[in-house]
């Protein structure tokens, strides 16, 4: 049997995860889910990219893009295996997740596995979002698992042929930790601590964000 040499190895296309969002703030929920996906799928790195204009919340207050980038570079400062990018932040106009993995693999070149991560609920919803049979193309998609939600693969692959093949699921601890409300506690002078890192914690105080619904 030939055993693989190790210009073999050095061929093998790089996995790259990437997890888009407002991260406003990054929780550890978001930490663990990186984490999950990289060891569970052998990713070589997980690039968290904050979104510049979320398009589903255009009506809906959003903290600077540059404090929520700061905040995510503290949180995945002591993660090698984690970056940022600012491929949303620096571009003008609603942050289509399809678009950015467009930019992303126009970026990284043709030789890189993109492994775009969602949670289920968002993989239900996904025949609704923009584009999604070109998304499907561009990389695979990643699905944890949520509680509450279940996705009809039928339908899916129905609506989206191919989908099937280009969707994964799998595990990841359930921290019943959101954004939203972080930001409520942070407003009602309740301890967020333990739901954010401890410098991201330090970051929204000294910069007194979420004090107002505004």
């Amino acid at each position: 049997m030939k055993h693989a040499s190790p210009d073999d190895q050095e061929k093998r296309p790089r996995r790259i995860g990437v997890l888009g969002g407002t991260f406003d703030p990054i929780h550890i929920a978001h930490l663990a889910i990186a984490e999950e996906a990289r060891t569970q799928l052998g990713l070589d790195k997980v690039v968290f990219v904050p979104a510049g204009l979320p398009p589903h919340k255009m009506d809906v207050h959003v903290s600077p893009a540059e404090h929520r980038l700061a905040m995510v570079e503290l949180a995945i400062a002591g993660n090698p295996h984690f970056e940022v990018s600012r491929v949303d932040i620096d571009r003008f106009g609603p942050c289509y997740t399809v678009d950015t993995i467009a930019l992303l693999r126009k970026e990284w070149g043709p030789d890189v596995e993109i492994y775009f991560i969602m949670g289920s609920d968002s993989l239900a919803d996904i025949l609704t979002w923009h584009k999604p049979d070109r998304l499907i193309r561009l990389c695979r998609i990643v699905a944890v698992g949520r509680p509450g939600y279940r996705v009809d693969m039928d339908e899916l692959e129905r609506c989206l042929p191919g989908a099937s093949q280009r969707i994964l699921f799998i595990n990841s601890p359930q921290l019943d930790v959101s954004s939203s409300e972080i930001q409520r506690r942070v407003r009602a002078g309740e301890s967020i601590k333990y739901q954010v890192p401890e410098a991201v914690e330090r970051y929204i105080y000294e910069h007194g964000l979420y004090r107002s619904a505004n």
